[in-house]
């Protein structure tokens, strides 16, 4: 899987917390066009910087960056819980008869490159790979058939999750500080032509947990932005995750929970690999 698009990126080098678009292994600074990815995904179209990107030199090397997750200031990550029939086998469920939400927030989630937390309070940090959807025109009551001309891209969502929290609390186990990441970078809606036709993989310490297709999702990416949109107003920089697809830790025999120097990658095809390495809480 190789990504050959537009991306743009959330890092900090030298000045502080800035904005870019990635070309090839290095980054043309965008940070006058917003002070933050959320400003800019607010101010209009992608697309209206590509010009602006073409007469520009690269800055500085992907290489000397700290990568922030992708959306760094979004105002809510909603995600969705058992959108693949085989996971919601493998963790004991039926498949839910409506999209099934909660909320992280964004002090949960690290960038590509960041160290993810493995908590002193638990023994079983599990890793679910997803499909990240970014909103780019905010609105209410969305329809299916106009919802992913609302998305401005798509990005690579680690949902870390803290499985014994989770079981006598969902957004606990969903919100450790640092237990998951979003990133590495987002990818324009128009490179990604269609959202439910990606392969999506889950390595730790390469060896291949997760592999699937995002076809397989219950509720596809439009069907989920229509469903949010009908209970609140969906805002420009708001960060939706769409699932994890079977073979999470919690659903193998031994559990293979994540811990302290393990290497977690999740890849989906047009987009590109979130890597993070986990680390123990020293707090």
């Amino acid at each position: 899987m190789t990504t050959r698009s537009t991306r743009f990126v959330s890092y900090e080098y030298q000045h502080g917390p800035a904005v870019g678009a990635v070309v090839g292994d290095e980054i043309v600074d965008l940070s006058d066009a917003g002070k933050s990815l959320r400003t800019v995904i607010a101010s209009g179209p992608l697309d209206n910087l590509q010009t602006v990107i073409a007469r520009r030199k690269p800055s500085v090397k992907l290489d000397h960056v700290v990568f922030h997750q992708v959306v760094p200031d979004t105002a809510r990550i909603i995600c969705v819980g058992k959108n693949y029939r085989d996971h919601a086998k493998e963790m004991g469920g039926e498949p839910p008869a409506n999209p099934n939400l909660f909320v992280r927030t964004p002090k949960s989630l690290v960038g590509h490159n960041q160290s993810i937390v493995c908590p002193r309070a638990s023994a079983q940090f599990d890793y679910e790979g997803e499909l990240a959807v970014i909103i780019g025109k905010g609105g209410r009551r969305i329809s299916a058939d106009r919802a992913l001309g609302h998305v401005a891209g798509y990005s690579c969502f680690m949902d870390g999750s803290v499985r014994d929290y989770q079981k006598h609390s969902f957004t606990a186990g969903k919100n450790f500080d640092s237990s998951g990441a979003c990133g590495p970078w987002l990818v324009p809606a128009g490179e990604v032509p269609d959202p439910q036709a990606l392969k999506i993989e889950t390595r730790v310490n390469g060896q291949v947990m997760q592999s699937a297709s995002t076809a397989e999702m219950i509720y596809s990416v439009a069907d989920i932005i229509a469903y949010c949109s009908i209970f609140t107003h969906l805002e420009p920089g708001d960060v939706i995750a769409t699932g994890t697809p079977a073979g999470v830790a919690a659903g193998r025999t031994p559990p293979p929970w994540l811990k302290p120097g393990d290497r977690v990658e999740v890849e989906i095809e047009r987009i590109g690999v979130l890597a993070n390495t986990v680390i123990a809480e020293n707090v």
